[in-house]
């Protein structure tokens, strides 16, 4: 056995204080552990606070309508590229407000994600309120050609201590709606 064997064979070598030093180290992380595991305490929510989240990912509309190209347009273009009707990637920035007893709570305008702005309008908002009755208002705009806004909900809501209500929009769905 060269030397080197033999200094590695001892380098590794556990006596009755390594043991004892180790144990203690365990012992030692394994306290600091189980305390960290439940304190400090952490609260969601104080006791008489509710959550309304805004969560939402929708295309705007076009920001202007297809228009027919004319015969003089086509015939400049390759003949693998003339589709009759051009329709504008860009889409629309997204609109909304929510009110909460009549006073405004939240107000955005949510861009259009993408190079062309051709993307999805895509937003996360919460706001903690305090718990009990209220009249939930949201109103949103996905059409920079319509003036106002072309959904509108509201709703009255008894919210309970740490209940949370979700603001979601799916057209299908009819638009807004508070999945609770």
């Amino acid at each position: 056995m060269d030397n080197a064997a033999v200094s590695h064979a001892h380098a590794f070598k556990f006596t009755p204080t390594s043991i004892v030093g180790q144990a203690l180290f365990y012992g030692l992380f394994a306290v600091i552990i189980g305390y960290f595991s439940t304190a400090p305490r952490y609260h969601h929510l104080a006791p008489d606070q509710a959550l309304i989240k805004l969560s939402f990912s929708h295309h705007g509309q076009p920001v202007t309508e297809c228009r027919k190209r004319t015969a003089e347009e086509l015939a400049k273009l390759a003949p693998n590229m003339r589709a009759p009707m051009v329709c504008p990637r860009e889409r629309s920035p997204v609109t909304v407000q929510i009110e909460l007893d009549g006073k405004p709570l939240h107000k955005s305008v949510i861009a259009p994600s993408g190079l062309s702005k051709d993307g999805t309008s895509t937003t996360y908002q919460r706001f903690e309120v305090p718990a009990g009755e209220h009249t939930l208002a949201v109103k949103m705009n996905d059409s920079i050609r319509i003036e106002g806004f072309n959904y509108v909900k509201e709703e009255k809501l008894t919210l309970k201590p740490a209940q949370i209500v979700v603001i979601d929009f799916a057209a299908d769905k009819g638009g807004i709606f508070f999945a609770q």
